[in-house]
């Protein structure tokens, strides 16, 4: 009887440390992403605000923002779907509001900055425009 006990409680100890270990993990993804998301809003916002689209500055720019989402993809981290959605205050942040007859109710009209998640955690919101 003994030997059982000591043996499920192993078991549990395993088991528990199994799974601090991938939540340390997640905890260690989400919070370089953090730190990573300034620079892809600075990258993004040099490709929006370039006139000459055959600058070579703008090529590395966009070649540099296109790596970083692909490391992003890589890790599993995916951007918050917004833009003609129904508004979730789960998914997004509302920071403007108009009426707009054109959409629908609770509809965001514009994203004035990206979201992020990984797996089923936000790591930043979407701040967007919503309608009605």
């Amino acid at each position: 009887d003994k030997y059982l006990r000591t043996l499920a409680e192993f078991d549990n100890f395993r088991n528990r440390t199994i799974k601090e270990k991938a939540l340390m993990y997640d905890d260690g993804v989400i919070s370089a992403v953090e730190k990573l998301l300034p620079v892809a809003d600075n990258l993004e916002r040099a490709v929006q605000a370039a006139t000459d689209e055959n600058d070579p500055l703008l090529k590395g720019v966009q070649m540099t923002l296109s790596q970083l989402a692909e490391i992003f993809q890589a890790m599993g981290v995916e951007e918050i779907p917004a833009l003609g959605e129904k508004f979730d205050p789960t998914w997004h942040a509302a920071v403007a509001h108009e009426e707009n007859e054109d959409a629908g109710e609770g509809e965001i009209t514009m994203v004035l900055q990206k979201g992020y998640k990984y797996k089923d955690r936000v790591i930043r919101p979407s701040m967007v425009k919503v309608a009605n």
